[in-house]
């Protein structure tokens, strides 16, 4: 089987997870993990039906591989998307190290179904002063008992510790 009908294929299969997945209360994406012997793990956008924000197809895809798989690390594997992946599922795909993402939508045909992720581009785009919601550092007392270093201090010492 050559690439492009291997595409085609894994993206026809997420497409008809999501079509799928609008009449099972939730929302119309669906997504692939392929791993490079070519198993394949299943997720669909289950932000409504779970009360999830972050129950994206993709993130949900990666969770599915991972827990099979038992490991956190992806690599090797492709994404394969009903749409162009959001901010947010992007960095749960470099987080688990995919090696290539591959959808079939794109961000303007979601924002035509009232999925638009033009938000988050823009809150990226703007200046840090400027943003719609202010992420901060507060600088904790030299007098504290804990400080913000702590919890890399304790990982930093710990002898068991699974490096990611």
């Amino acid at each position: 089987m050559n690439t492009t009908t291997k595409e085609e294929q894994f993206l026809s299969k997420a497409i008809s997870l999501a079509t799928d997945n609008v009449h099972n209360s939730g929302g119309p994406f669906g997504a692939l993990i392929v791993t490079s012997d070519g198993r394949a793990f299943e997720g669909v956008n289950r932000v409504t039906a779970n009360n999830d924000p972050t129950a994206h197809a993709e993130v949900m895809a990666i969770r599915n591989a991972c827990a099979s798989l038992e490991t956190f690390d992806l690599s090797g594997s492709t994404l394969y998307t009903s749409c162009e992946p959001c901010p947010l599922c992007l960095s749960a795909a470099l987080w688990a190290r995919v090696d290539a993402v591959v959808f079939a939508a794109d961000r303007n045909d979601a924002a035509k179904a009232g999925f638009d992720d033009a938000v988050f581009y823009d809150y990226f785009a703007t200046p840090v002063e400027k943003r719609s919601m202010p992420v901060r550092q507060y600088l904790m007392t030299p007098s504290a008992t804990v400080t913000a270093s702590s919890p890399f201090d304790a990982w930093s010492t710990l002898a068991a510790r699974v490096d990611y």
